[in-house]
């Protein structure tokens, strides 16, 4: 029989498979890992990036930052996969938030490296996007940076003025943009022409 077949999913049996996985250091190859969907989990991300299980919310920072190393994006859906499990969980934004950056250099060569709410980093780049959504009734930029496998950050208020305080103009495919350099790259934030 093989033993995935008897695998019920519950928020103890990823954090045991979550904890042997980082023994190993680093982050866990969930890339690698294809078991079979074992259903979904009531385990909720808010968009404040705070964790519920069974709509209470997770006050262990460890256990968080343990089962952010095994969650993985496929499509439109985010799983926690174990070598053994696969269990579909709920993200109202984005999987992590960007609760502070440094920033390096200065102008074009500037680099900005972001840091999450569950202990990653990731500096602004070519792998690394910075995008910004805007809301289509209120025009509130919600800005975001890529952190690792297609899982992104919500980057949070405090971060987000600090970064227009960097803010210079540019032009980005032909047009006026206000934006950031990071790693040789310009993110646009928002048409110049937009800005009054």
């Amino acid at each position: 029989m093989n033993p995935q077949d008897n695998v019920t999913p519950s928020a103890d049996s990823l954090a045991r498979e979550a904890k042997k996985a980082a023994k190993k250091g680093g982050l866990p190859p969930v890339h690698l890992w294809n078991p079979p969907f074992c259903g979904d989990l009531d385990i909720r991300i808010k968009r404040d990036g705070t964790w519920f299980y069974l709509g209470t919310p997770i006050g262990r920072a460890p256990l968080v930052r343990l089962f952010s190393t095994i969650l993985k994006r496929e499509g439109d859906r985010y799983y926690l996969v174990t070598p053994v499990e696969k269990v579909g969980i709920t993200v109202d934004d984005a999987p992590f938030v960007a609760v502070d950056f440094e920033v390096a250099g200065e102008g074009e060569g500037q680099a900005l490296t972001f840091h999450t709410n569950v202990g990653d980093s990731a500096t602004a780049g070519p792998g690394h996007p910075i995008r910004v959504e805007r809301d289509a009734e209120t025009g509130e930029p919600a800005p975001y940076v890529m952190i690792r496998a297609g899982l992104e950050a919500l980057i949070d208020r405090k971060s987000f003025y600090r970064l227009v305080d960097l803010g210079v103009h540019a032009t980005h495919e032909g047009q006026g943009w206000f934006g950031l350099w990071s790693w040789g790259v310009f993110w646009p934030l928002i048409p110049s022409a937009e800005l009054r």
